[in-house]
């Protein structure tokens, strides 16, 4: 099983950066896809970013042009920038990384991002 744990959440004013790091057990290298989710209370799991095999790379439309997902594969992590966050980024942030299709994706505990002036 791989393990998954989440970094560098925190309090940010609106319009600051945070950049978040998922640390991966196994090799970045080697999955199928990656990416980050967040739910805020009392609202719908969201996709925020994906990136899988052959470079495809996804974005929710409320972070695109201000959120970037990208991966260290020497440091085997997952990394989120948010630049330009807003209120209503306030959420808890989970990565996951997928080997293969036929396989359940694996997910890390969450961290908490708050925008708040």
């Amino acid at each position: 099983q791989v393990q998954l744990v989440e970094s560098g959440g925190g309090l940010v004013q609106p319009g600051g950066s945070l950049t978040l790091s998922c640390a991966v057990s196994g090799s970045t290298s080697s999955m199928f896809s990656m990416g980050w989710y967040r739910q805020a209370p009392g609202k719908e799991r969201e996709l925020v970013a994906s990136m899988r095999t052959g470079g495809i790379i996804n974005y929710a439309d409320s972070v695109k042009g201000r959120f970037t997902i990208s991966t260290d594969n020497a440091k085997n992590t997952v990394n989120l920038q948010m630049n330009g966050l807003k209120v209503e980024d306030t959420s808890v942030y989970s990565c996951y990384v997928r080997r293969s299709l036929s396989l359940v994706p694996s997910w890390g505990q969450g961290t908490q991002v708050t925008v708040s002036s």
